[in-house]
């Protein structure tokens, strides 16, 4: 019983956790494309949402791919961007491939297509329009974070979960609470149990010690009271003749 509710806890645990994780991660995607003529950055790498399938089969739409910042002077033809650029009047981050690089007066120009497109875009990008380059993306992880970004899905993926974590928080705060304490009475207990033990030992030698001695002085009683009724020879004194006594005649020594 108690190994199936360590391995409940630990899956209970774990899949809070990654709640947590995913909550983390909807966050920064959400703040980091909430202005779109800026970028928010976390130790250079920035996550993206593809809404479009202009770079199919490299990625789709509704994958989550990630930008890292980099140096557009060492950007090369074929390295996947991020950049801005105006679609349908807005402005917009953009994810195509370099298809070509013009270099003019010491500054650099890019021609960009998606890999699903028939023809390049229209837009030239220049080295401060670039916003990073694509390192790698997690399949569909941007359609569950789009769901996060409705009202449904942010209550049953985010705000459900977590209140079921702080109710289970709280649940295993209350648990270890009711532990202590009975840990704290067991013990309680057992000091009460030894004390009296030792009392009681106490007590034991003590009404030993009392029972020898109460022995010890009917002993000297016995001795005693037998030594006291032994009979006792008593010595008469010597009686020495009274003066008053008549003497013998010389005629009685002589009869």
């Amino acid at each position: 019983m108690k190994t199936v509710k360590k391995v409940v806890g630990v899956l209970l645990s774990v899949f809070l956790w990654a709640i947590i994780l995913i909550t983390a991660l909807f966050t920064f995607t959400t703040l980091a494309t909430r202005d779109e003529r800026s970028v928010s950055r976390f130790l250079g790498y920035t996550p993206l949402i593809v809404k479009s399938q202009s770079m199919a089969p490299t990625f789709n739409e509704g994958d989550l791919i990630i930008i890292k910042q980099y140096d557009p002077a060492k950007l090369k033809v074929g390295d996947i961007i991020t950049f801005h650029t105006i679609i349908n009047n807005e402005f917009a981050l953009n994810t195509h491939r370099i298809d070509r690089i013009d270099e003019k007066g010491g500054s650099r120009s890019y021609v960009t297509k998606g890999d699903n497109n028939a023809i390049a875009d229209t837009h030239m990008i220049a080295d401060g329009d670039i916003v990073g380059k694509y390192v790698g993306k997690l399949s569909a992880v941007g359609r569950l974070m789009a769901f996060l970004s409705s009202s449904t899905g942010f209550l049953l993926v985010i705000v459900l979960p977590m209140l079921l974590f702080f109710i289970y928080q709280v649940y295993h705060l209350v648990m270890v609470s009711i532990n202590l304490k009975k840990a704290m009475a067991v013990e309680e207990a057992t000091e009460a149990a030894q004390k009296e033990e030792e009392a009681a030992a106490k007590l034991a030698e003590a009404e030993a010690a009392l029972a020898e001695a109460k022995r010890l002085k009917e002993e000297a009683e016995a001795k005693l009271a037998a030594a006291g009724g032994a009979p006792v020879a008593k010595e008469e004194p010597v009686k020495e003749p009274s003066s008053d006594a008549p003497s013998a005649s010389n005629d009685d020594a002589e009869a």
